[in-house]
């Protein structure tokens, strides 16, 4: 496990600062502490300064994983966001879009939202900007890009693309064998 490099930072906070712009500073710098991003076998875990001192007491090739995973980096050196790091990304977010019941499901097996399944989508949301979606009942469901701004999305026909699919808690059961 060792620290992220500096190009290695730049690529995961680009990435994450589509979805939840300046807030990045709140991940790091936490009431309840001081948390830290390191990488470990090509995925970036998300930890707490306490259980990185005591991660160092075990060897690299026995560790499996320490912290919340956030994502993984790929062999051309791109950051892809694993949807454990939603529970982190959701409070933060600067763009949402909430599902209407009927599309949860679709959503949920891996589906783009189609217009006639937008609940609602937060305001001046530009287009391939990174957005969580949400249930009608605010419990996040995953994250993906707007297709479309906010102002096409009122006129576009019902079953035209409006958020492109990227990740969602269906994940954990559709993916269980190669999450770890």
């Amino acid at each position: 496990m060792r620290p992220l490099t500096d190009e290695e930072t730049k690529v995961m906070f680009e990435k994450l600062s589509k979805y939840i712009g300046d807030n990045i500073k709140l991940l790091v710098d936490r009431p309840d502490g001081s948390y830290c991003f390191r990488l470990h076998n090509e995925r970036v875990y998300y930890m707490s300064e306490k259980i990185l001192k005591l991660a160092t007491n075990i060897s690299r090739d026995k560790l499996v994983s320490v912290g919340t995973c956030f994502g993984k980096f790929t062999k051309s050196i791109k950051f892809r966001l694993h949807i454990t790091a939603l529970d982190f990304l959701a409070p933060y977010a600067k763009f949402k879009v909430w599902v209407k019941p009927g599309q949860e499901q679709s959503f949920l097996y891996g589906n783009h939202v189609l217009k006639s399944g937008l609940g609602r989508i937060t305001e001046n949301t530009m287009q391939y900007q990174g957005v969580v979606v949400y249930s009608m009942t605010d419990v996040p469901l995953g994250f993906g890009v707007a297709a479309k701004t906010t102002q096409e999305c009122r006129r576009v026909d019902p079953m035209s693309i409006v958020v492109f699919h990227q990740a969602d808690v269906g994940e954990f059961i559709r993916n269980e064998d190669t999450l770890t």
